[in-house]
């Protein structure tokens, strides 16, 4: 389960990517005393001092922190490390727009009577903006941020679901080679004028296609690979068995406990999507704090739906301090928190080199192997 940007500190080379300091849940916890008592059990403030969450005696998971090792700090480039794919070179950003190129072949292919916007932006800022200029004119909202993400944002009136993820479709055919930014999004909103309008849960990714790496591996072994959320998107739905749905928080752990209940062998790969979406990226400190408390108590359900010889693994994919500057991701490690009935409680997995590690615990668990990453499934 990835608590999406929940990072555990700032790694060495924050400054070189502007984030010296982050510390998403440090700086959370800072902030005001936050209930996590499940977490703590796991063994979350073992890993490091955290204020209100101090470290136990004998933590019932074991615990860690995972490296970044990838260049980037975004949801594919993290996601994609724990499937075992290292990147060496991060996806292109566009800080100043995208260049006339890829907008005149955009409006063309997608047949759209112009854009708005074209520059980097909050999306929540820019429907208020733009939306109403959208109204009137039927142009859909481009923009991107420090990620490397093309957004097209559209009235679900103005621009219909179908043919929202139409156009997104174009545009990801369009950012290939060097242009190939990680994601497209699509982020459909409504509302009648400024002050009321709000994003729904019709997001869709369209992500890069992956090279070799855990997912496939798997599904080809015969194992089940079930995504929730967007984990499928990620992927561009390379070696997903199932794709579950889940647009929230609540969802996504709904529907990991259904999956835990269902007949299956292999994976069980969910995101959590609003720690990012909803209170990272609108540096919402007190959602972010209740966002956690509230997965921290839906925690003994997800125990209680696991078998035996199930693992729960909790990480992050980056950090993203609602406390910093700004309202892009930081360049953080990420928490490593483990636990099952049959696993051994209170090691200490230490400062991981890769997320890598993950992924290749995983295979190693299933009699298969990454090329990258370093298994930590003896020592638990």
């Amino acid at each position: 389960m990835v608590l999406d940007s929940a990072g555990i500190g700032e790694m060495p080379d924050a400054g070189d990517w502007g984030d010296s300091g982050a510390d998403t849940f440090g700086n959370i916890l800072k902030n005001r005393k936050v209930e996590l008592p499940n977490l703590q059990q796991l063994g979350l403030g073992n890993i490091r001092p955290l204020d209100g969450v101090p470290a136990i005696e004998s933590p019932i998971g074991s615990f860690g922190k995972c490296t970044l090792k990838s260049n980037g700090k975004d949801t594919t480039t993290g996601h994609w490390e724990m499937a075992g794919i290292i990147l060496e070179k991060a996806f292109p950003t566009f800080p100043h727009g995208f260049p006339s190129r890829i907008i005149d072949e955009f409006i063309s292919k997608a047949d759209v009577p112009g854009i708005l916007g074209n520059v980097p932006a909050s999306g929540t800022e820019i429907i208020k903006e733009l939306g109403e200029e959208h109204l009137r004119t039927g142009k859909p909202i481009v923009y991107t941020s420090a990620d490397s993400v093309f957004q097209v944002a559209a009235h679900e009136e103005i621009i219909s679901i179908d043919r929202l993820y139409e156009i997104c479709e174009i545009a990801r055919g369009i950012l290939q080679g060097e242009e190939k930014v990680g994601r497209v999004i699509a982020r459909p909103f409504l509302g009648s004028n400024a002050a009321d309008f709000k994003r729904t849960e019709n997001r869709h990714d369209y992500a890069v296609p992956p090279p070799q790496n855990l997912l496939p591996l798997l599904r080809d072994a015969g194992l089940d690979v079930i995504c929730i959320g967007k984990i499928a998107s990620i992927y561009d739905s390379v070696g997903v068995t199932e794709d579950l749905v889940a647009k929230n928080n609540d969802q996504t752990v709904e529907q990991t406990i259904k999956a835990l209940n269902a007949e299956s062998k292999g994976l069980i790969f969910s995101n959590m999507v609003d720690f990012d979406m909803l209170y990272g990226h609108r540096r919402d400190t007190e959602g972010y704090a209740k966002a956690l408390e509230r997965f921290d108590s839906q925690l003994p359900d997800i125990f209680e739906a696991m078998n035996d010889d199930d693992l729960l693994i909790l990480t992050a994919d980056h950090g993203n301090d609602p406390t910093f500057p700004g309202s892009d991701h930081t360049r953080e490690y990420v928490p490593l928190l483990v636990y099952g009935r049959n696993a051994r409680p209170g090691v200490d997995l230490g400062t991981r080199g890769s997320l890598a590690d993950i992924g290749q615990t995983i295979a190693e668990n299933f009699g298969l192997t990454l090329d990258a990453g370093l298994s930590f499934l003896k020592e638990i």
